[in-house]
């Protein structure tokens, strides 16, 4: 697939919340997932490997109470990469209510992501208690 062929199937899968299916589908087995260093200092983990980066994603989906909506814009592609604006508005356990919005830029190589890096603000919308103000407040 080209970058752009992965960035469209990438766009249908998010617009359904098939998060899951697109690391399954679309990311390679040497994927890696990084965070803001602002984040990686208040306890935020990068992951290389696809079993890391997927252990990522279902250690976060552990933390949330109650998902109350989110997005993910159409992607925008230059060369091997692409990006979307996503973001979402969740209950954390033990948190509160927060609404997280971030820039994510995918790395594409021989039809698969081989990298996702995020970008977020440093200030998160909502209440967060003192013990997880190290994982939302970038």
């Amino acid at each position: 697939m080209t970058t752009q062929e992965v960035a469209n199937r990438f766009n249908e899968l998010a617009q359904s919340g098939q998060w899951a299916e697109i690391q399954t589908e679309l990311f390679s087995d040497d994927s890696v997932s990084i965070e803001p260093p602002h984040g990686v200092a208040m306890g935020m983990s990068n992951a290389a490997g696809l079993t890391a980066v997927k252990a990522k994603g279902e250690a976060f989906n552990k933390m949330v109470e109650e998902m109350h909506g989110g997005y993910s814009t159409p992607p925008v592609v230059g060369g091997n990469f692409f990006s979307v604006a996503m973001g979402m508005d969740v209950t954390m356990k033990g948190a509160g209510r927060v609404k997280m919005d971030e820039i994510a830029v995918y790395g594409v190589k021989d039809g698969k992501i081989i990298s996702e890096q995020f970008f977020t603000k440093k200030k998160i919308t909502g209440l967060v208690s003192p013990a997880m103000a190290g994982l939302f407040l970038f």
